[in-house]
């Protein structure tokens, strides 16, 4: 059965708010439409732009190849009165443990501590548990110790679509320079991610 662009734009609609946070690849999309891609780019942009032009407290938001539906920013104080969970930004020391994961990934906890010269583990559990970090392989030879990366979530909540996204490093720098930069950059959206939790 042939659908129009405003049935697409439903369906899509309601495969968004059934995925929830973890919101649907344009792979799955595509598959569960059974449309090529370009024709999705299309209803995409069509949903989006509804939603900016409706009066309306969601919005369709893309990071990282993936679609969801979020709130608006504007909207952000209500939910927090909502939930009653009070703001809690990140403290310097997972700001390094993010700056050195986003950067150096996949990575062990064992190659972060020889970074920063501390114990981390603490610290990367706090970070999965928020979701910026997860559990993506293991590490080859003795042991097979877990590799951290970021997470969708990472992304959404820094701003940023993709890692290249990232400030470039200086190349050949030493190790300490290149945390001093990352750190730079994950301090000035610490205030941002404190405003969204």
């Amino acid at each position: 059965m042939a659908l129009d662009i405003v049935n697409w734009k439903a369906i899509v609609e309601a495969l968004l708010y059934a995925a929830g946070d973890e919101g649907l690849t344009k792979k799955q999309l595509v598959t569960v439409l059974e449309i090529e891609e370009a024709e999705l780019a299309g209803i995409m942009e069509e949903v989006a732009a509804q939603y900016k032009e409706d009066d309306r407290g969601i919005e369709l938001t893309e990071y990282a190849d993936t679609y969801m539906l979020g709130t608006k920013k504007e909207f952000v104080p209500y939910l927090k009165k909502l939930i009653e969970v009070p703001s809690k930004g990140l403290s310097q020391a997972s700001l390094e443990v993010l700056a050195i994961v986003s950067y150096k990934q996949p990575i062990t906890r064992a190659e972060i501590e020889d970074i920063r010269g501390v114990k981390s583990e603490r610290i990367l559990h706090s970070l999965v548990s928020k979701a910026l970090l997860c559990e993506v392989g293991r590490a080859d030879g003795p042991g097979r110790a877990i590799l951290y990366g970021t997470t969708p979530v990472f992304l959404e909540q820094f701003g940023l679509k993709t890692l290249e996204e990232l400030p470039p490093l200086p190349e050949n720098a030493e190790e300490d320079v290149l945390q001093e930069e990352a750190d730079l950059f994950f301090e000035n959206f610490n205030q941002t991610f404190e405003d969204i939790k």
